[in-house]
């Protein structure tokens, strides 16, 4: 049998992407200090927590719906290359789960797949050039086996990307000086994962896991 979970189950997950980044946030800053400009932790705690109070003005009829709400307040909210990058990444998923009550968590990462792969043309980016793409691509494939494969994934991926050379973004002005430095928007994509991981446990904010997934 195929285990599903409808629109609660993501909006819970989303509330917990929103504590998480807040829990997390000066230290996105302070990787973010090192290669970039130092807004990375502010922008998205101001992003999600709007994500979060919409979501609870507007609850969402499906599983769809919730991300592609997500993802349109994020761009709309959220200044820096992370909003359009983030808000592209749900928006797109939630326009590919459709009107669908309820959904897989093979669906979601199919969804999540060409999430990603908008993100990827978006920005230009890669799997190596030290970006977020180290940590979501992996962690897409992880999801496929497990959401707790997808977790694992996700923060081996953002912590590969210390040795490398940055090669998008305003890291790549530095050079040879952005090796050493772990990337944050890889960071802050390990933390989507963990939390995805932490509602399908039951851990998320308000209530008990998704309905009987697994």
């Amino acid at each position: 049998m195929t285990e599903t979970f409808g629109a609660e189950f993501l909006v819970r997950w989303l509330a917990a992407v929103a504590g998480a980044v807040d829990r997390e946030a000066d230290r996105l800053t302070e990787l973010d200090s090192a290669i970039g400009d130092a807004d990375h932790g502010a922008n998205l705690r101001r992003g999600f927590a709007a994500v979060t109070e919409i979501l609870a003005k507007e609850p969402p009829a499906t599983p769809g719906a919730a991300l592609a709400t997500a993802g349109r307040q994020l761009i709309s909210t959220v200044g820096g290359a992370s909003g359009p990058l983030y808000g592209t990444l749900l928006r797109r998923t939630g326009k590919t789960l459709g009107d669908d009550g309820l959904i897989s968590r093979a669906q979601l990462a199919e969804a999540l797949s060409s999430g990603v792969s908008a993100v990827s043309r978006l920005g230009g980016a890669q799997v190596g050039d030290k970006t977020m793409l180290d940590a979501l691509v992996p962690a897409v494939e992880g999801l496929r086996v497990s959401f707790a494969a997808a977790r694992a994934a996700a923060e081996e991926g953002a912590l590969a990307t210390v040795p490398l050379r940055a090669r998008k973004g305003r890291a790549s002005y530095l050079g040879e000086r952005s090796v050493g430095h772990q990337d944050p928007g890889a960071t802050s994509s390990a933390l989507l994962f963990a939390a995805l991981d932490e509602t399908a446990r039951g851990e998320g904010p308000a209530g008990s896991g998704a309905e009987g997934v697994a």
